[in-house]
């Protein structure tokens, strides 16, 4: 019967996003995408002779905790093929021509039928799935043909649905795995006294390698510094509309030295009016810089996508959106950074922010007032100085899952 309900779903679902696709362009992407695939997949692999590596991301959140051990993995096994394939638009459609994999393509929808064609075209030597990608068909079909499957980066909480009564189906899938590296020790003992599945390793979030990689890099942004001057900067990173009022509110009535950069989760026109129609501070949009006095504005609104990342370097403080819908966004760039970092309620299920919080590098905040006695807090250097090296000894006690996760991955044999 699960099975049954199941292949139910993911029929309506793909009716669904079918009808979708004739108002919403994330949606007909999603179908376009997926247009003549099996031809493309054929061509793509026709008469080859190396081993195959697939790694398999949801988006693009989740290809970046999959890339520092993709790219490991590529110069350790130079002689091998990788594909990379992606559940969402969003993912494929901005790493559709990333250089590290020799093979980018969709995901197809998870049938029986689709597997087993998927997986004689590819026919891959290891299968890595990253964090939160279960999918019935794909992990069945690759266990029957004895190829290994690795999860990564995992997180589990008792409210997921393998901790459930009518969960047998997806415990199923955690079977298939022949190892899952997990980000923290809770996830490790629900899997292991919940599910008793042995072959679980803490190994930390392979995310905390890429950031470090990119801060490492120190990329100059002139306009940042000629807009930044000295100045105490506030960089709001990923927000939406409720993290916007609050920044507006803060900055309008700000007196100080403060100066602001958002980077908004949406970059449309239409959002962008938005939130410079709550400003009351002279403001001006970065693809728009090199026309006004940087020195002299209070904001600047960051218009254009891949920057945020090199951003936080000239950060005083950072504040990271999503806290006030679903969950907030990657604070472990800024945190790379050795910097406070600042987010919303939104957070109870993300592993890292609910660390760095107890260590004393993140703030969680409720509301407007809140907000503001936390920067108050954090003006005072010897607040600012706990609340920064809280952050760097953060990122120092976490990083190397890559090399951790790499070691296992070169003891495979098959």
């Amino acid at each position: 019967m699960q099975i049954f309900l199941y292949n139910f779903f993911l029929q309506c679902y793909h009716l669904g996003i079918r009808l979708a696709a004739f108002f919403k362009p994330k949606a007909k992407l999603w179908v376009t995408g997926r247009q003549d695939y099996f031809e493309q997949l054929e061509q793509a692999f026709a008469n080859n002779s190396k081993p195959i590596m697939w790694m398999h991301c949801a988006s693009l959140g989740e290809f970046e905790q999959g890339r520092p051990i993709l790219e490991a993995y590529k110069k350790a096994e130079p002689s091998h093929r990788i594909l990379l394939t992606f559940f969402s638009p969003s993912g494929y459609e901005v790493r559709k021509n990333y250089a590290q994999a020799d093979e980018v393509f969709y995901l197809p929808l998870d049938t029986k039928t689709n597997a087993k064609r998927f997986l004689k075209i590819v026919q891959p030597q290891l299968a890595i799935f990253v964090k939160y990608e279960f999918w019935y068909h794909f992990l069945t079909q690759l266990k029957v043909h004895d190829i290994p499957i690795v999860l990564v980066s995992a997180v589990f909480h008792p409210k997921q649905i393998f901790f459930k009564w009518y969960g047998g189906l997806h415990r199923k899938m955690l079977d298939c795995f022949q190892h899952i590296f997990v980000q923290d020790e809770a996830s490790k003992r629900l899997l292991e006294n919940s599910l008793k599945l042995k072959e679980i390793t803490v190994a930390g979030d392979s995310r905390v390698d890429r950031v470090i990689q990119i801060a490492d890099k120190n990329k100059p942004l002139p306009i940042i510094e000629a807009f930044a001057n000295t100045k105490n900067i506030l960089i709001a990173g990923s927000t939406w509309p409720a993290d916007e009022n609050i920044l507006c509110n803060f900055i309008n009535n700000s007196e100080s030295d403060w100066k602001l950069i958002i980077a908004p989760h949406e970059i449309g026109a239409a959002h962008l009016k938005s939130i410079e129609a709550k400003l009351k501070q002279a403001s001006v949009r970065y693809s728009e810089a090199d026309q006004v006095d940087l020195a002299k504005l209070k904001v600047l609104l960051i218009d254009n996508i891949g920057l945020l990342s090199s951003l936080y370097r000239y950060a005083r403080i950072a504040y990271v959106g999503g806290g006030f819908g679903k969950g907030i966004h990657n604070i472990l760039e800024p945190a790379a950074f050795g910097i406070p970092v600042v987010f919303g309620p939104a957070h109870q299920q993300f592993t890292e922010a609910n660390i760095l919080k107890s260590e004393g590098g993140g703030f969680a905040i409720e509301d407007r007032t809140e907000f503001i006695q936390g920067i108050k807090f954090l003006s005072q250097e010897d607040n600012y100085k706990k609340a920064s090296a809280a952050s760097q000894q953060f990122m120092i006690k976490h990083k190397g899952a890559t090399d951790f996760i790499l070691k296992y991955l070169s003891t495979i044999k098959n």
